[in-house]
């Protein structure tokens, strides 16, 4: 026995001789031929492959301009055609990279710019590398989230239209190719950068910054690198129906930081300015006849301003000696009347106001702050 049959006998053993791929495998091989409309491929000595058709075309850069000698990747559809070659495909063998590029990209957290493709109302379509992704509104960082007074769905399609064509950086936050779910976040990318200016404050802080947004429930404040939210409660003193009444967009203000949870730093405006209620009973007392303007009319009564700090209120069962069907037939907003003081709750930030001929000292009807 010669020393080269030896070898033969001993790689047709290990069966590394006739190793031949399996379809769905993913193989390397040598470009060794190009034309029109199909690519032929060497495997490493053990089959020529090739791949034709609608299985050329893979978005990825690196299978167009292929030459002889080329090493490419590609995936076995069938072991043996009609002139006994080994179908293959780029397009698959490009889209399995592509879930391995995303799969890696989910393991270790890395940050990726994107592009926006599309937009729906639960969100924006991307690209990652070949693949289409998601990225929710939810997960959207300050600065792209559409704040929509009112949330009105058709305003916040428009405002993510807007974003179709630019570019974001975002995290893969799940990958499942079995389902082809690709979802990504861009607000854990940005959460993660304000960790570490974050640890810089604390509750109690003062600080300086822009109004960036106003919405129903609040206004936005943006100072250096980070973004607080003022809820509408704690914007002032009295009460405001909404930021806009007093703030404005671009507007320099001073707030205190009173919340830090995560990420998210909740301000207060008003905790800088001197409570006007802590000397309330000196500049009004019980059985005092004033004057207010009737800011809001409901159907538990009158929320009435008797001066720019100090609001009050006038129950409905305070507006007439007699049962009261539609309180609007007694005033409205913007009104002035008189009123008489029958209740002030300095801590609680209540002042009662009457509208009857005789009053005796006012029950408590309801639990309603007058500066709410």
């Amino acid at each position: 026995m010669t020393q080269q049959t030896s070898e033969f006998e001993t790689l047709m053993a290990e069966g590394g001789y006739l190793n031949l791929p399996q379809i769905g495998e993913v193989v390397t091989g040598t470009v060794i031929g190009t034309g029109r409309r199909e690519v032929r491929i060497d495997l490493g000595g053990i089959a020529t492959g090739v791949v034709r058709g609608k299985e050329l075309f893979a978005e990825s850069s690196e299978y167009t301009n292929m030459e002889p000698g080329t090493q490419v990747e590609a995936t076995v559809m069938e072991l043996e055609n009609e002139n006994g070659e080994i179908e293959l495909s780029f397009r698959f063998a490009g889209q399995q990279k592509a879930w391995e590029d995303i799969r890696a990209l989910f393991t270790t957290g890395e940050t990726i710019e994107t592009k926006i493709l599309e937009a729906n109302k639960g969100g924006l379509i991307v690209r990652v590398g070949t693949v289409n992704g998601f990225l929710p509104v939810s997960q959207l960082s300050p600065e792209h989230y559409p704040r929509v007074s009112g949330g009105d769905k058709n305003k916040i399609l428009e405002k993510l239209k807007s974003y179709v064509g630019i570019k974001m950086t975002v995290r893969v936050i799940d990958a499942n190719e079995g389902d082809e779910k690709l979802i990504v976040s861009e607000k854990a990318v940005w959460e993660d950068q304000q960790k570490n200016v974050l640890s810089q404050f604390k509750v109690g802080d003062t600080v300086e910054g822009e109004v960036t947004a106003l919405a129903d429930f609040g206004a936005f404040i943006k100072f250096g690198a980070l973004e607080g939210l003022v809820h509408i409660s704690e914007i002032a003193w009295q009460r405001i129906d909404h930021p806009r009444d007093l703030l404005k967009i671009g507007q320099e203000v001073k707030a205190e930081i009173i919340g830090i949870e995560g990420s998210k730093i909740f301000l207060s405006m008003k905790k800088l300015v001197r409570d006007p209620w802590e000397n309330v009973s000196e500049r009004y007392k019980v059985g005092d006849m004033v004057e207010g303007t009737i800011l809001k009319v409901n159907p538990f009564g009158f929320f009435v301003e008797l001066d720019p700090e100090i609001h009050g209120l006038a129950h409905v069962s305070e507006l007439s000696d007699k049962p009261v069907a539609d309180v609007t037939e007694i005033g409205k907003e913007g009104e002035r009347m008189t009123f008489k003081v029958v209740s002030i709750e300095p801590n609680e930030h209540r002042l009662g106001l009457s509208l009857k001929t005789q009053t005796e000292p006012a029950e408590k009807t309801e639990d309603v702050p007058a500066n709410e």
